[in-house]
């Protein structure tokens, strides 16, 4: 049972129309730094023919957030924006349900219907052009910075979003809201997943087939079991490796990943073991014979840990640069005798795309993934300024999932949240 309070907030769909109000609460920036960041009252934008109203029933803080405050009208998505006299709705993480249709889409979707949204959106701007420099050399823009974002309590489906189909139903119109607004961060991780290939042969004279993903059977290495790291774990399980090891400087880090997989590791038959860094070389070596690790994610972006990783490759292995190093340490030295004669390989990537999150979103329902493993702690809208100086002073380690349309809610900090969690505090706070 949904408790009346969600059962009210669910199903609206049975009413002849959705009582749009006229004013909403909303995470915005105006310029550079903290001091530009407010939630305020704003006026629900109204929709043309081309766009769609949504609500936002879940949205992540995510950590993405942090470069646009620091780099305000410098951000590549900014694009000469005047952030000042139009403020950006933050946000590019979230779950939405329909709320209004505009006349031109009303074949095609309907109030009621529950979707997530890939952010990058690859498609030149429609909507405000004048306000963009160099608009006729820009083919991308981004939901939660020049398209609204999800740190609201509604949001407008532009035409770039729907151009790129970058609106993705859900399998499952059942899925917790917290699921399908996680399906953005991990789809960055089933991306960069899938740009790891290794090259196989059936026989002596069968043709070379590449094969994406991490190498089945094979050694895996996770380096850094923070939350995403702890994700990267996880899905790859997909590839089923007969050992993953996933190392980090934090115990309590590697006992979480023990707590949270080790039994899916178990009834995969893949060998789970997390160590410490002083202990990697000798585990790699002795678990792989003696030939290194078959696939190595780096999930940290940390230069001579980087740097090290590679030395550990077998044979055709690869590294996967997931985790960004910061300008001015971003230099790696190349060992290109290890390429040319062990042909090891560098590979890594930069958010995902709409395929990633479909992927991403059947992974979930498919129980591929578990979610919520990774959110750290709930609450209302109110909180996601304070969300954001924790996430820059390292004091959270997973997702803050906000609830737009409960009442003011401190920040509660969850050790695991799952659907009936995300009901008994929806059925308490809306």
């Amino acid at each position: 049972m949904k408790g009346k309070k969600l059962d009210s907030y669910s199903n609206f769909s049975k009413v002849k129309e959705y009582e749009v109000p006229s004013v909403m609460q909303a995470v915005i920036a105006c310029g550079r730094g903290f001091e530009n960041l407010k939630v305020a009252q704003v006026p629900v934008p109204e929709i043309n023919p081309d766009q769609i109203l949504a609500r936002v029933d879940a949205a992540g803080v995510c950590t993405s957030i942090l470069k646009l405050v620091d780099q305000g009208l410098d951000h590549t998505f900014i694009r000469g924006w005047d952030m000042a006299k139009y403020p950006v709705i933050l946000g590019d993480e979230g779950a939405i349900t329909l709320v209004k249709v505009g006349g031109n889409l009303k074949d095609k979707y309907s109030v009621g219907q529950r979707f997530a949204i890939q952010p990058a959106v690859d498609a030149d701007p429609i909507n405000h052009r004048e306000r963009y420099t160099d608009v006729e050399n820009m083919h991308k823009c981004a939901v939660g910075y020049t398209l609204g974002g999800h740190l609201a309590q509604y949001i407008v489906v532009q035409e770039e979003v729907l151009k790129a189909d970058c609106m993705l139903p859900l399998p499952d119109d059942d899925m917790a809201y917290f699921a399908a607004s996680m399906a953005e961060p991990i789809s960055c991780i089933v991306s960069a997943q899938d740009r790891n290939y290794h090259i196989q042969k059936d026989g002596p004279h069968a043709s070379r087939v590449p094969k994406l993903g991490l190498l089945q059977e094979g050694v895996s290495v996770v380096i850094g079991a923070g939350a995403m790291g702890r994700i990267h774990a996880e899905l790859a399980l997909r590839y089923n490796p007969a050992v993953l090891i996933v190392s980090d400087l934090q115990q309590e880090r590697l006992d979480e990943v023990v707590k949270s997989i080790g039994p899916k590791a178990k009834d995969k038959g893949t060998k789970l073991i997390c160590v410490l860094p002083d202990k990697l070389d000798a585990i790699v070596k002795s678990e792989s014979d003696g030939r290194g690790a078959d696939d190595m994610i780096l999930a940290v972006g940390v230069n001579p840990v980087q740097q090290h990783a590679m030395e550990l490759l077998a044979a055709g292995g690869v590294a996967n640069l997931f985790g960004g190093l910061p300008k001015g340490k971003h230099i790696l030295q190349l060992d290109a005798l290890k390429v040319h004669y062990q042909e090891i390989k560098l590979v890594g990537s930069s958010g995902g795309e709409p395929s990633d999150m479909t992927a991403t979103l059947k992974a979930i329902h498919n129980n591929d993934i578990d979610p919520g493993n990774y959110v750290a702690a709930v609450g209302s809208l109110d909180n996601a300024i304070d969300v954001l100086k924790m996430i820059k002073e390292t004091k959270i380690d997973g997702k803050a999932i906000l609830y737009p349309h409960i009442k003011q809610t401190p920040l509660q900090r969850v050790g695991y949240w799952d659907k009936k969690k995300e009901i008994d505090f929806l059925n308490q706070h809306l």
